[in-house]
């Protein structure tokens, strides 16, 4: 995923405050990639490059530990996050045409954030709601009896949302045009 405008000084200074924090000890190296997902949300690329400098590993050595556990996240966090149950209840009553669906509509696998960075999508084992299966988690809003025509509306729900905010935005900007015209 490419970076944002800025996001590459933003990587630099959180991953040297939390080297400094930490110390370069081989031994902090786990303690050091959390430190630096707490600051930026996820392992970008660029900050695990900085993390195999600063500690003097390879960097092949930093992707292996960020994959091998599932708390690392490679991909920038959405906006807005998409978890698809997939426990035994939610998988039996649809929960993987669900995921396809969500892939579908938003053009992205799971584990992925939109190019946007509008949404991410996950998979998690169990949201504790088997009774109202399947279900998904949307930022923390549980949508019980999940089909494909309601992730449609899902997801349209937050296309208003952003329009509506968007002619807020527009509205708010001409009133402030009149008003410096006026005074």
């Amino acid at each position: 995923m490419e970076l944002m405008e800025g996001e590459l000084e933003k990587i630099t200074a959180e991953v040297e405050q939390v080297i400094k924090d930490q110390g370069t000890e081989r031994e902090r190296l786990i303690p050091i990639l959390q430190g630096v997902q707490e600051k930026l949300g996820y392992l970008p690329k660029e900050a695990m490059k900085k993390v195999a400098e600063a500690v003097e590993v390879s960097e092949v050595e930093i992707y292996e530990i960020a994959t091998f556990y599932n708390q690392f996240r490679l991909n920038p966090p959405g906006k807005h996050q998409i978890k698809v149950c997939m426990g035994t209840a939610c998988h039996m009553t649809g929960g993987n045409i669900i995921m396809e669906s969500f892939e579908r509509r938003l053009d992205i696998k799971e584990g992925e954030t939109t190019p946007d960075r509008e949404f991410s999508l996950e998979r998690v084992a169990c949201v504790g709601c088997c009774a109202l299966a399947p279900v998904v988690v949307v930022d923390e809003n549980v949508e019980a009896k999940v089909r494909p025509t309601r992730v449609d509306g899902i997801l349209l729900g937050f296309d208003m949302e952003k329009k509506a905010a968007e002619k807020e935005m527009q509205k708010a900007a001409s009133e402030q045009k009149t008003q410096e015209e006026e005074g």
